[in-house]
């Protein structure tokens, strides 16, 4: 799933669900910087639908998210065939083992922890889109 780029370059697009302003500029700057192209939505809902509306490389999901949490969003994604495959990163401030062991079972492809790392949520990213 690739889309053209504004220099013809082809781009990796990726969706990111945080609802912390601060949060979201940081993973903006850090994905476009390692040369994503970058949406945001703040909401569960909001993200269902622009991912029906894709396409999308990956998906970096919170799972504190207001109304629809990350791990509703996670499994509606995992039961729609048209976004089954689609690589999800859960970035979250919950950090138990039982958060992560859930998560996991809902179909997550990677599960990193606020505080992140830059460069293991880019590292991520571009292991599961293959860039």
């Amino acid at each position: 799933m690739r889309n053209r780029g504004r220099k013809g370059l082809s781009a990796q697009r990726i969706l990111v669900v945080e609802d912390e302003p601060n949060i979201v500029e940081s993973l903006r700057f850090i994905l476009e910087r390692a040369r994503f192209e970058v949406d945001i939505v703040s909401n569960g809902a909001a993200a269902l639908e622009r991912l029906r509306h894709g396409p999308f490389s990956a998906l970096v999901l919170d799972l504190m998210l207001p109304g629809m949490d990350g791990l509703d969003v996670l499994q509606a994604v995992r039961r729609d065939r048209a976004l089954a495959g689609l690589p999800v990163v859960v970035l979250t401030a919950k950090g138990q083992s039982n958060d992560r062991e859930r998560a996991m079972a809902c179909g997550a492809s990677a599960y990193i922890t606020k505080p992140f790392s830059n460069t293991e949520v880019v590292a991520q990213v571009r292991k599961l889109t293959g860039m």
